[in-house]
């Protein structure tokens, strides 16, 4: 209930409310609000082919709806019903990307399928827009193809992606934020504690300015989108750069450091490929006895990764949605889309994310990242979120796409050997922090060589 309602509920009571009592309301935070709408869960299984069929069958259905919600694809047929279209005649499919190759004269040649069959489709390279667009699909992302129908081949004249409709940019009526954290890499001798040490200090409203004091005092949420360690024996020769050389002390001293962070700021922590859960998506929330330290804190929700959580609800207002994702996807798209990759790679990840919103999907390629064959796909993006938050780069960005906020968390670990190797360029301890009430984002920075 926000501080309006409480005061005309004092009021019908005939209770006498004095500008002392209105002074304690305006300074005490409203407590935070945290709804699960997604976080995965599941009973352990054998699984077999089977499970990959249903999987990818799933996942065709869910996008394909999405699909047949754009005008273009209303009158989209099955690729074997082509054989009843006429020579010349203009026809609709929805498909997956099952071949790409760029022909002798230069144009690109793909080979779609649906449950129905396949066909090729030809995207001439003088239709610049969507030859352009062509270059840019990966392999298993489903979309749509309008054009020409001759006998086995389709002349593109349109390609659709499900994409994100534009929605309305939701704001709290009440005043308070969110920030954003992710790689922490614990134990990591490369882990920046004096950095840490700093954030922690202003999220307790010891340090900074009057302005960056009250925006700590108004923090609610404080979001951790995976790699909250380093983990142990996750790349070759790991264990060189190791402080905390055993995981479950990881965790501990991990816990210890969020154990400061006040407890009236709900602290929402999902996995990434360095922590103890399994590799494969959907990892499952935190569970068991490596990172029970961190579970044990009162004010600690755990998710799985990806996650959809709900923020800020209220009886007038329906919250605000953000997806966790930590990336583990992200190299293969900074490899293998020629946009991403000439535009600035792994320093563009909004790009990226932009790019993964387009397809309604967190890894379109089979081979993108590694995944549990279950009979729903849960990386579809089937709900549009407010916020979509990411990590694994340690690189922060800020940007937005059709009024989605879109967020890559920073980290606390300076440049590893494998990340020189990557070709990775780092921004450590910045925190990007947004405003519910007005959705403007600040990012805070912590290290000393920052201004």
């Amino acid at each position: 209930m926000d501080k309006k309602k409480i005061v005309e509920s004092l009021l019908r009571r005939n209770v006498l409310v004095t500008p002392e009592m209105l002074s304690r309301m305006e300074e005490a935070p409203i407590p935070p609000s945290v709804n699960i709408l997604f976080s995965h869960q599941e009973s352990p299984k054998k699984r077999g082919c089977q499970d990959f069929v249903n999987y990818f069958n799933s996942r065709f259905r869910n996008v394909e709806g999405l699909l047949c919600n754009r005008p273009e694809m209303r009158n989209a047929t099955t690729i074997s019903r082509l054989r009843l279209v006429k020579e010349r005649e203009v026809c609709s499919v929805i498909g997956m990307v099952n071949e790409k190759q760029v022909t002798k004269n230069g144009n690109i040649l793909l080979k779609l399928e649906d449950q129905t069959g396949s066909i090729a489709v030809l995207v001439n390279k003088n239709k610049q827009s969507i030859f352009d667009l062509a270059k840019d699909l990966v392999y298993d992302e489903i979309v749509g193809v309008s054009g020409t129908c001759a006998g086995d081949v389709i002349f593109a004249n349109n390609i659709i992606l499900p994409d994100i409709p534009s929605s309305e940019l939701r704001k709290s009526p009440e005043d308070g934020y969110a920030v954003f954290l992710s790689d922490l890499h614990v134990g990591s001798k490369k882990f920046l504690s004096d950095e840490f040490s700093r954030f922690l200090k202003w999220i307790c409203g010891k340090s900074g300015s009057d302005e960056q004091k009250e925006i700590a005092r108004k923090t609610k949420y404080v979001f951790i989108v995976g790699d909250l360690v380093d983990g142990v024996g996750v790349y070759p020769g790991q264990e060189e750069e190791l402080e905390i050389t055993d995981i479950y002390d990881q965790y501990r001293v991990c816990a210890e450091l969020l154990s400061k962070i006040p407890s009236d700021k709900r602290i929402i922590i999902s996995p990434g490929n360095h922590d103890s859960m399994r590799i494969s998506e959907p990892q499952p929330a935190f569970y068991g006895e490596m990172p029970a330290p961190i579970l044990k804190l009162d004010n600690v929700t755990a998710v799985s990764n990806p996650a959809l959580v709900n923020i800020d609800r209220s009886a007038d207002f329906p919250g605000i949605d953000v997806l966790m994702y930590h990336g583990y996807s992200f190299d293969y798209y900074v490899a293998n889309v020629e946009s991403i990759r000439t535009r600035g790679g792994y320093d563009r990840a909004d790009l990226i994310m932009k790019f993964l919103l387009q397809r309604r999907h967190l890894a379109p390629s089979h081979s993108s990242t590694l995944y549990l064959p279950d009979s729903v796909d849960n990386l579809v993006v089937s709900r549009v979120p407010d916020i979509f938050v990411t990590g694994h780069i340690h690189k922060a960005a800020v940007s937005g796409y059709k009024h989605v906020t879109l967020i890559s968390s920073s980290c606390w670990q300076s440049k590893t050997s494998f990340q020189e190797k990557m070709g990775h360029h780092p921004q450590p301890a910045r925190v990007p922090v947004v405003n519910l009430n007005t959705r403007e984002i600040k990012v805070l920075k912590f290290s000393s060589d920052q201004k």
